[in-house]
């Protein structure tokens, strides 16, 4: 009998290669994945000597590819626009899709021209490619090296992650927003749910949802610990289809880089013939379908918090935060700077002014977006208040360009992340919140409310089922080293993301030597590690080491710095792959971080144990301290990975 699907599972057989016959894809499978379409954004510059060190020299598909720029568009320097340049001669000499500084965000723009279509698989290296969810796309992120690979052969390889369903019920309260919704989801279940698992949205509630909304909330499972925030393929969906290709019908192909495939002046992505296919194909996950989490949350019980500062996983009523002083307030980025984003803002701003001792910012999630807002007039109501105009793109949301946070100062913010040091000085404090309640708060000086609301107690429950545990075992790979030695270096914090992994502020600088990697990894958690670790170490971390930004220097830096491996209870599975995809093992062992939790405590950020840990993958065991372990096994694709260098190397071999 075949084995029933989820959503998550159906998507994934589709875009799926070399399956075996009659192999129905599950969670936990490993697959080789062709997506419907790669994105990638400024870190294009760093992918294409990826691509060129690998020996490629053509694209393998050149209608799978996107470049969009949209991260550092405010930077003018000689320097930025001549990577610029580069990234766009390197798109027409190749053939595919481009799109400019100041057209918008990538996310965005993938969404606005059908590149995001329901019930495909797109993927981009950034870590909020989950927004695709809100549309019906498997969205899921990859890093640079896949983006390399896909480019030169079109594939790379998935593990299918667990998968939840989230049920929502009810209805949003007046004024009440998907960002409301994402923000009470974050910091209500807060103790990693859903990490590391790919989410489907289901239940009545879901009706009640905007595709904006959806795509908000899609957007900040990254922020929950989610590789994807998938909803139903519903009326809600279809009408905005339907509606967008009305709109580019409109428009016309101008700006459109894939005009050349359109058939009698069509959209090549939005058109009639594959919205009826889409009606047609009624893509849902089976009624019986497994899966690993269930969990719900009544949305009449949502009520405006904010996240933070430092993280999202704590949230405070916004009624109860007045006494919190702001100096600057943000709506921008890919999460919240959409029509209705904007005409929320303008709504409470209209006819005010922005309080005299605030910054406010704003820009569009892309041109089309502004000049739909210009055109309703709430964009020049938000000008009037006084807020400061910035082009379409990303900018202070990854510390890029004017308006950052200085030493002490605070924020509130409608972007998904608010770590420490990501919007400027670590010494900063930057809170998130609805562009409604940004607005508000602007306007007063400090945290506020829009409106009045009764808070009412957050309504969720969480089920977890029971998993099929049976496994077949797995060999070590010939070439495999069986045994691996280091001395343990513990870092105790949990959620170590990779801004305290890799600072930001160096993600985006393509020359950055291996050496200097090293000389300044780990600088935002522990400015004295590189200089104290030697060459060999074995690095054991906390709970979900390498959350937040899909930048893959996190990983490279610490082994170009010479730590051996690294060890956590968890990791976000991007970090992992990144890991893999350079050759550098990520393993996962609980009981001993927990084991040197209970003898280091907290008090320091790094202890060096001078003790040795021996690892056997043959036996899949770890021995420390006169104590042995369990380890997941290893499995032969990783294996694989790790002999051969990494991905680049697999896919030399792949293009001969």
């Amino acid at each position: 009998m075949k084995p029933k699907q989820n959503l998550v599972e159906k998507i994934a057989q589709r875009f799926a290669v070399g399956l075996a016959d009659n192999h129905t894809v599950q969670s936990g499978d490993y697959l080789s994945i062709s997506p419907a379409h790669v994105m990638t954004h400024d870190n294009t510059g760093a992918v294409i000597p990826k691509f060129q060190s690998i020996g490629a020299t053509k694209i393998a598909n050149n209608r799978q590819v996107v470049n969009t720029l949209d991260h550092n568009v405010q930077d003018r320097s000689e320097a930025n626009v001549a990577k610029y340049k580069k990234i766009e001669a390197f798109a027409k000499s190749m053939g595919h899709d481009f799109y400019p500084a100041g057209r918008g965000i990538g996310h965005q723009i993938m969404c606005e021209e059908g590149y995001a279509f329901p019930g495909t698989m797109v993927v981009a290296s950034d870590s909020h490619s989950n927004m695709y969810g809100g549309l019906g796309v498997l969205g899921t992120p990859i890093v640079r090296t896949d983006a390399a690979a896909l480019w030169a052969t079109s594939r790379t390889w998935w593990q299918v992650p667990p998968v939840a369903k989230v049920t929502l019920t009810g209805k949003l309260q007046a004024g009440v927003t998907g960002k409301d919704v994402i923000v009470t989801l974050c910091g209500h279940l807060n103790n990693d749910e859903v990490l590391n698992h790919a989410i489907e949205f289901c239940g009545d509630g879901v009706a009640e949802l905007s595709v904006d909304e959806r795509l908000t909330i899609a957007n900040m499972t990254t922020e929950w610990g989610a590789l994807v925030g998938l909803f139903p393929i519903d009326d809600t969906t279809l009408n905005w289809i339907e509606n967008r290709i009305d709109f580019v019908a409109k428009r016309g192909l101008a700006g459109v880089p894939s005009d050349a495939d359109a058939v009698d002046g069509v959209h090549p992505r939005l058109n009639k013939a594959r919205l009826e296919k889409l009606k047609a194909d009624n893509l849902q996950a089976d009624s019986d379908a497994f899966y690993a989490k269930e969990l719900t949350l009544d949305l009449s019980t949502v009520t405006p918090h904010a996240s933070g500062p430092d993280h999202v996983k704590v949230m405070t009523p916004i009624a109860e935060m007045k006494d919190i002083k702001i100096q600057k307030a943000y709506l921008v980025s890919c999460v919240n700077s959409r029509v209705m984003d904007l005409a929320q803002a303008a709504e409470v701003v209209d006819g005010k002014k922005v309080a005299d001792t605030v910054e406010f910012y704003i820009a569009a999630a892309s041109s089309e977006v502004q000049a739909e807002s210009e055109t309703r007039g709430d964009w020049q109501k938000l000008v009037d208040a006084g807020a400061k105009v910035l082009a379409p793109g990303c900018g202070m949301c990854i510390g890029l360009g004017v308006g950052l946070l200085e030493d002490n100062e605070v924020g509130i913010s409608a972007t998904n992340r608010n770590f420490k040091g990501r919007m400027g000085s670590k010494s900063a404090q930057a809170y998130l919140a609805s562009p409604a309640v940004v607005a508000a708060s602007a306007l007063a000086g400090h945290i506020a409310m829009p409106f009045e609301i009764d808070v009412a107690e957050v309504k969720a429950s969480l089920k977890i089922n029971k998993k099929d545990t049976s496994a077949a075992s797995v060999a070590i790979v010939e070439n495999s080293r069986e045994n691996i030695t280091g001395n343990c270096v513990f870092c105790h914090l949990d959620n170590l993301n990779t801004d305290g992994i890799y600072p930001g502020k160096y993600t985006y600088i393509d020359d950055f030597t291996a050496e200097q990697q090293a000389e300044v990894v780990m600088e935002n958690y522990d400015a004295d590690f590189s200089k104290n670790v030697s060459k060999g170490d074995i690095l054991v971390g906390g709970y979900n080491f390498g959350s937040g930004s899909s930048r893959e220097q996190a990983a490279t830096a610490l082994m170009h710095r010479g730590i051996r491996l690294v060890i956590a209870g968890s990791f976000s599975e991007t970090y992992k792959r990144n890991a893999i995809n350079n050759g550098f093992l990520a393993i996962e062992c609980p009981a001993l971080v927990e084991d040197l939790k209970s003898a280091h405590g907290t008090e320091k950020l790094t202890v060096y144990t001078d003790t040795e840990i021996q690892i056997d993958f043959a036996q899949a065991s770890l021995s420390f301290n006169n104590k042995n372990y369990s380890l997941q096994a290893v499995g032969a694709a990783a294996q694989e990975l790790i002999i051969i260098g990494g991905l680049e190397n697999w896919v030399k071999q792949a293009i001969g």
